[in-house]
């Protein structure tokens, strides 16, 4: 099999395989993950949560064992490394009852920036979501009508065609549930469907592009609002990145210190565990030891009583989404990466993918965060 070609060889490593995230022998992120109810049953739905993702990412480290240890039929380890973060070359999917469309994509960009979804006329979903800030609003939580602050930190509408389930504790099942919700909401945006509707019907040109998407038999619905405006946030994809040129096989992509916090984030840190995938997210829910009385995922149907558990937020175009967390409590990506070296608030449903004992030196901290400002373009 033949030696990937992601690191230049050196005589300490011409032995083994050296691919970012591999660590063989005496790793304590290998130790870590082995222990990590792998081979029995998990004990509680915290734990069952993670496991799988454990195992998988064990498989992947596996598949980084020295050539003389492993078979000879074990897997190309850059090529793993590869289809796992690999972005999806076909376009973003929708669902069979909403096909995506030109027009109809491009009704749901009008209708993404009209204030008459509000009721006074004044907010627009681009009020919180603004595109140069990766469609958030750099406010610590949204706020609301009154002006004062919400519960929860706006999230980013990047690439959620391939989500599972919206909002932070997943209240809803499908981006044409989703959007209509913030339009209801007395603390967003306060819409009332009648008066929304009969301003959209009264305005020539935008009926005309709805009766052009949707036909003459009642265009303008609050189901057709709802399908224009998924189509249109299914169609935010997020731009390419040096991860992605050095995931496509451009060594020289990244840096040094670039490419040994992308170790420590597959290996040691195991970020990986939960920010898996191109879209560096699990589409899961998880305690991640922060302080507060959010219940999260505890109080939507599917989730369990006692775990404040939150969704796995993607990584792409981080940089721009500050502050971070779903109640915006850290302000940068070193804050971030200093709560889970270190600060985590251990308690029994804590997710069981936590290092609850990691810790990172100066240079490892800066090393990851370098990674992690690879993902935004």
């Amino acid at each position: 099999m033949p030696r990937p070609d992601w690191k230049r060889s050196s005589p300490e490593n011409a032995r083994r395989w050296d691919l970012p995230g591999c660590r063989v022998s005496g790793d304590p992120f290998h130790r870590h993950a082995s222990s990590q109810r792998i081979g029995r049953r998990p004990s509680s739905p915290a734990a069952r949560h993670g496991a799988g993702l454990i195992a998988l990412v064990l498989a992947l480290l596996a598949a980084c064992l020295p050539a003389e240890a492993g078979d000879a039929a074990k897997p190309d380890a850059a090529s793993v490394w590869r289809a796992l973060f690999a972005r999806p070359p076909t376009p973003p999917p929708a669902p069979a009852d909403n096909p995506s469309t030109p027009g109809k994509v491009a009704l749901g960009a009008r209708l993404f920036a009209d204030t008459r979804l509000s009721r006074n006329g004044e907010r627009a979903c681009v009020s919180c979501h603004r595109p140069e800030l990766a469609f958030t609003d750099g406010r610590r939580r949204a706020r609301g009508l009154s002006g004062a602050p919400l519960r929860r930190n706006t999230p980013s509408l990047w690439n959620l065609a391939w989500g599972k389930h919206y909002f932070w504790d997943g209240r809803a099942p499908s981006l044409e549930a989703q959007v209509v919700m913030p339009i209801a909401a007395p603390d967003e945006m306060d819409g009332d469907w009648p008066t929304i509707l009969a301003r959209l019907e009264s305005d020539h040109d935008t009926a005309a592009a709805f009766r052009a998407v949707f036909g003459r038999a009642e265009p303008v619905s609050q189901a057709n609002v709802a399908a224009a405006l998924s189509a249109y946030v299914r169609s935010l994809v997020s731009p390419p990145t040096r991860f992605d040129a050095w995931i496509d096989g451009d060594a020289g992509a990244l840096t040094a210190a670039e490419l040994d916090g992308f170790r420590l984030f597959t290996g040691k840190g195991a970020c990986v565990l939960c920010h898996v995938g191109w879209r560096f997210t699990d589409d899961k829910f998880h305690d991640i030891g922060l302080p507060g009385s959010d219940a999260g995922r505890a109080l939507v149907a599917g989730g369990t009583a006692g775990l404040p558990a939150f969704k796995t937020p993607s990584l792409r175009e981080l940089t721009r989404t500050a502050p971070y967390m779903h109640d915006g409590s850290l302000a940068t990506l070193e804050a971030v990466v200093a709560h889970y070296a270190g600060g985590l608030r251990k308690r029994p449903s804590l997710a069981p993918s936590l290092r609850r004992d990691l810790r990172l030196t100066g240079e490892e901290k800066r090393n990851l965060v370098a990674f992690l400002r690879t993902l935004s373009h």
